[in-house]
């Protein structure tokens, strides 16, 4: 496993709108530049949705606009056409869409059937390519659904194949509200492998249970190599009750480095991002490694 992995910092996004407390558009800059600065260059930075929906994300439009300049790949979600002419007129170069491989999380979060999700996705998706604007898209619930329990394997491989075969150029499986474990995270990622190949595959896991490391490693054994993570551990999720933030890129640096598996980060600036992001948003951060070494600087 000594190969590259390649981690998409989602902090900014992912995380940050799932925490309590509200940060402004300056520091969401701050934080990105931080980020950037510790060796972390695809950074997920906003939202293009309704600031009604997602108060947090309000000015994300700014927020691009005040990081494009940085060295490194900026990406930012979108939901709907709306969005994408939001993320269009800043120039964003790569959005991401989603979906859900369960029908109760897809109705409790967007109000939408899966298969009615996927037909919103298509108008966008061939904008975007006939714009020359590369599509990453996100799979919800692949390991489990709060509100449908166990998530069937083919509805996660049938999801991820749609998706894929639309045009996104990589699909990333989030086990939404961390439950899953090494076995299922193996099972799940060899049978989506079947459709899509692995090198544009993605793993998206939730520390809710802490099994995200050992997912992702039992992921890595299967040969995927693009982890999603957050500064801190940030977030959870406002439709999965209990469920944590993104495994945090801190213990994933930590674990990918002690492995001999080099990943261009910087631990100690990393580090101090998360620190001030996280007495922005008053509490400290979730992630094992950075509570650690806060210990032993202390």
């Amino acid at each position: 496993m000594s190969d590259q992995v390649r981690i998409v910092e989602v902090g900014p996004r992912d995380g940050l709108q799932n925490e309590k407390t509200p940060v402004s558009v300056e520091d969401r800059i701050a934080f990105v530049k931080a980020l950037v600065g510790a060796g972390l260059h695809t950074v997920e930075v906003g939202s293009f949705v309704s600031p009604k929906a997602i108060p947090k994300m309000m000015g994300s439009d700014q927020v691009f606009l005040g990081v494009r300049h940085l060295p490194g790949e900026f990406h930012v979600l979108v939901p709907n056409e709306k969005g994408y002419e939001g993320a269009k007129a800043v120039g964003a170069k790569v959005i991401a869409m989603f979906a859900s491989a369960s029908e109760g999380f897809s109705r409790a979060n967007i109000n939408c059937s899966v298969a009615e999700s996927i037909e919103r996705f298509k108008p966008v998706v061939e904008r975007a390519r006939a714009d020359g604007i590369r599509v990453r898209g996100y799979v919800s619930c692949v390991l489990g659904c709060p509100y449908d329990g166990d998530v069937a394997l083919q509805a996660v491989v049938d999801v991820s194949k749609t998706l894929f075969d639309l045009g996104c150029y990589e699909v990333s499986l989030g086990d939404t509200i961390g439950v899953g474990t090494p076995s299922k995270a193996r099972q799940m990622l060899r049978a989506v492998a079947g459709s899509i190949p692995m090198p544009k595959l993605a793993m998206h896991f939730h520390d809710t249970y802490g099994q995200a490391l050992a997912n992702l490693y039992a992921g890595m054994e299967e040969g995927c190599r693009v982890v999603d993570s957050a500064a801190g551990g940030l977030g959870g999720c406002p439709y999965a009750p209990g469920a944590t933030g993104n495994v945090g890129t801190e213990d994933v640096v930590y674990m990918l480095e002690g492995m001999g598996i080099a990943t261009g980060v910087d631990m100690n600036k990393l580090l101090a991002a998360t620190n001030t992001i996280s007495a922005l948003i008053g509490r400290p951060p979730v992630s094992r490694v950075a509570s650690a070494l806060n210990a032993k600087k202390r």
